[in-house]
Order: structure tokens, then C-alpha cells, then sequence
């Protein structure tokens, strides 16, 4: 099996697609006919970062180019394994050929079902983009066919690899969804190179190549390292932090995607919009959507400011504090669109300014992880934590990274700023 899989990978990519970043990326005749689907190239309209092009400019690189560089990090990630690690560690997998068309389909497809604008319609009351992902695989005739007869793949397996709700005992099954996502995946070395070069910032730079000839499938099918990988992993990790700190949570992309956020949990909470209508946009088609609702919901206003560039003003900005009682309640969305209302009566009673229920924003980025949990391939062959290597990436240091991360963030408009009451109206009810 292990001859024949490589055969297909070796010899069965034979279609060129032109990429910035990875220079030629190869598909097979059936993925280059996946690919040419409606529901794939919708992925070319949405942008990977959302509303972070007004912070730099260049930051218009779309869902679709992403995907195709996983696909690729994807494939030669998992020929490198099959090449490097152990036979018995192989066959602990199971590893088939339907198997490995369905991973590198599931690699390409992975973005399926995301929202547009990045990340903005998180935390609202919308299924995961993975899960939608996996529905449109099996619902799409398209994708669904060509998937089977012109991939090879199991359209089945190709979803639920994406959707880790789907339930499975499957060791290959785990194994891919284990590759897909983790300390080392290809989604992560595509998009930490991909938005850093898109960025023009030097932060999310890897050394793919050096990475991947340095993992190996371990015991029960889990991804190791050797050990002298530890520090490509440290690279990673703080290249994540430096792209967290510079772009992804920048101040002016947090106000922007808490603009999208508040104007839709008003309006799905008004109902002048349903779940159902914000699955399968891209981003020019939830415009739309949001343009022509707006005549019914004022707060759908503050998207059409976010496309020009009207953005609100920071009025309060203080470190997240783990032991603070509101800080944590303010977590949950619901509790803090209470919160900002609440904070909104309270300023309208005080200051001549009648303020809208969208003008007073919480933004509380979500508690996000440095750690490794990728086992170490020692020098003897035994596995050890990423811990036990005594990394500079300790749990003190990982702590003071997510730290110095986290911020509570009030946004009101910009014109607010000069009112001196209003922010220490707002200070005042974070610090009693």
C-alpha cells in the first residue's frame, strides 16, 4: 500500500495553478475540475482577512488562494510522512488511497462553508463554518460527485475530516483530522506565510520544508517532531504571537470586526435577519444582504462604515484580567450586549448626546492558546513533551504572551472622543 500511494502522489499531479507564495502548486485532473466548481470559486471572493485591508492594503488575498496552499503544504506534508516514518507506524494508521484523495480533497475544501469578513460573525448564534463546510461537500451534486468520480475520494470521509462533530472511530479518519488541525498543520504554515506576505510583514515567515522533513507519524497515528525541530516550533509559535499582536488583533481590525459583530447581533436579535441568511456568502453577496436590510435596522449602518473606512474610535483600553468577575462574565456575548447597554442608559443620562444602542462597543478578543502539544522524537527514540525540552516557550512566557494580547477594548464614533465625561463615564465602570 505504501508503494502504491506513493505512486499516486509522485506521478498523479500533473496540473499547474500559478501562486505568489508557493510558486506552481500541482492538482490532479480531478481536483483541478473540484476546483473549478461554483461553490469553490466563491472562495475567491472572500478575502482571508476581512476588513484588515484598511490597516495594510494589501491584505486582499482571498479565501480561494489560501485554500490552494494548504492543498499544497497539505500534500507535501503528508508525502514526507509516508516517506520518512516507520512502516508499523503506517500501518498503525491504516493509511488507504481513498483515504489519502479524501485528506488532500478535505486540505483543499476546509474553507468550504466560511463566513466572509474573517472572523467578524463569530461568537454569534451560527453554526461553525466547519460543520457547513461538511454539509455543502454532501449536499453540493457538483462537489459531491466530482469528489467520488473524478477524485476518487470518499465524499463521506472528505466531510467528516472537515466536520470533527460528525462522530467516528475510524483511526484514519482521526489520524487526518489530527493533521488538519494542530501545532504543525498545513492550514497554519499556509496562512501565517500567506498573510505575512500578503501584509508585507516579515513576522509570519516558516521554514515549511525544514518543518516538514522533521515530523514523523508516532504511536496510535500522532504527530511527532525530532527533536532537533524544536526550534522550527518556537519559530512558529512566536511568528503566531508577532501576527496576533501586528495584524490578526491590530486595534484598528478589532474595531472593524466588532463593528460587523454588534451590527449583526442586533439585527439577528431584532429578527431582521435569520442564521440561514448569512450561510453561503461571500463577501459581496453579505453586503448586499446587510444594504438592502438596513432600511429595517439602523445598526446594519455600521457594516456599510466598516466598506468605507468610517471606523469608530478606541475610548477605553485595558488589559484582560483571568480574575476579574466582569471580565470574565463579559465574555459571553450575550452578557455583554447587556453590559453595553446598560453602559449606553447610564451615558445617556449623564451627557446631552443621545446615544444609539451601536454606539457603545465591548471588544474582548477570545483566550487563544501558544502552547505545543506536538510530542518530541528524542535522540533515543523515546517520546518526551514539548515541555520536557525545556523550550523557551515555558508556561510563564506563553502566559505573558496571552496576556499582553488580551484586551477589553470600548469603542464609540469617533467624534465622541472629545467628550472627556464619556470616557471617564466608561473607565469609571470598568474599575469599580
Amino acid at each position: 500500500m505504501k508503494e502504491t500511494i506513493l505512486s499516486y502522489l509522485q506521478t498523479s499531479f500533473t496540473e499547474p495553478v500559478r501562486d505568489p507564495l508557493w510558486r506552481n502548486i500541482y492538482l490532479t485532473p480531478g481536483h483541478l475540475k473540484l476546483i473549478g466548481s461554483e461553490k469553490f470559486q466563491q472562495l475567491g471572493r472572500i478575502r482571508q482577512l476581512g476588513p484588515a485591508f484598511h490597516l495594510y492594503p494589501g491584505a486582499v488575498h482571498t479565501r480561494l488562494n489560501h485554500s490552494l496552499g494548504v492543498f499544497q503544504t497539505a500534500k507535501k506534508e503528508i508525502t514526507s510522512l509516508i516517506i520518512l516514518s516507520q512502516e508499523s507506524d503506517i500501518k498503525s494508521v491504516g493509511l488507504t488511497l481513498t483515504g489519502i484523495r479524501s485528506f488532500l480533497s478535505a486540505s483543499l475544501l476546509h474553507d468550504l462553508g466560511h463566513f466572509p469578513f474573517a472572523h467578524s460573525l463569530k461568537e454569534l448564534p451560527l453554526k461553525d463554518h466547519e460543520k457547513l463546510g461538511g454539509e455543502f461537500i454532501l449536499s453540493d451534486k457538483t462537489i459531491y460527485t466530482s469528489l467520488k468520480e473524478d477524485v476518487g475520494a470518499n465524499p463521506e470521509m472528505t466531510a467528516a475530516i472537515i466536520d470533527t462533530s460528525i462522530p467516528s472511530t475510524n483511526t484514519e479518519l482521526k489520524f487526518y483530522r489530527n493533521l488538519l488541525s494542530g501545532t504543525l498543520d498545513p492550514d497554519k504554515l499556509d496562512y501565517l506565510n500567506r498573510d505575512a506576505y500578503f501584509c508585507g510583514v516579515p513576522y509570519g515567515l516558516q521554514d515549511v520544508d525544514f518543518i516538514i522533513d522533521r515530523l514523523r507519524i508516532v504511536n496510535e497515528g500522532k504527530l511527532g517532531i525530532l527533536e532537533n525541530g524544536i526550534g522550527a516550533i518556537e519559530h512558529l509559535l512566536f511568528s503566531k504571537y508577532l501576527m496576533y499582536r501586528n495584524v490578526y488583533w491590530h486595534r484598528t481590525v478589532r474595531g472593524a470586526t466588532a463593528m460587523i459583530k454588534k451590527a449583526l447581533t442586533l439585527a439577528l436579535a431584532d429578527s431582521v435577519l435569520t442564521p440561514e441568511k448569512l450561510y453561503g456568502l461571500d463577501d459581496e453577496s453579505f453586503n448586499n444582504l446587510c444594504s438592502s436590510s438596513s432600511c429595517e435596522c439602523s445598526s446594519l449602518e455600521l457594516i456599510q462604515k466598516v466598506m468605507h473606512r468610517d471606523l469608530m474610535a478606541c475610548a477605553l483600553e485595558i488589559p484582560f484580567n483571568s480574575h476579574n468577575k466582569l471580565h470574565i462574565d463579559l465574555q459571553d456575548i450575550t452578557t455583554r450586549t447587556k453590559f453595553e447597554e446598560k453602559l449606553r442608559s447610564k451615558i445617556n443620562s449623564v451627557v446631552s448626546i443621545a446615544y444609539n444602542p451601536w454606539d457603545i462597543i465591548i471588544d474582548i478578543p477570545e483566550n487563544i492558546s501558544f502552547e505545543a502539544s506536538l510530542p518530541v522524537i528524542g535522540k533515543d527514540g523515546h517520546l518526551k513533551t514539548f515541555s520536557q525540552t525545556g523550550p523557551v516557550f515555558s508556561s510563564p512566557v506563553i502566559k505573558s504572551f496571552t496576556d499582553s494580547l488580551r484586551k477589553i477594548r470600548v469603542f464609540v464614533p469617533i467624534k465622541s472622543l472629545d467628550s472627556e465625561r464619556l470616557r471617564d463615564l466608561i473607565k469609571l465602570e470598568f474599575t469599580n
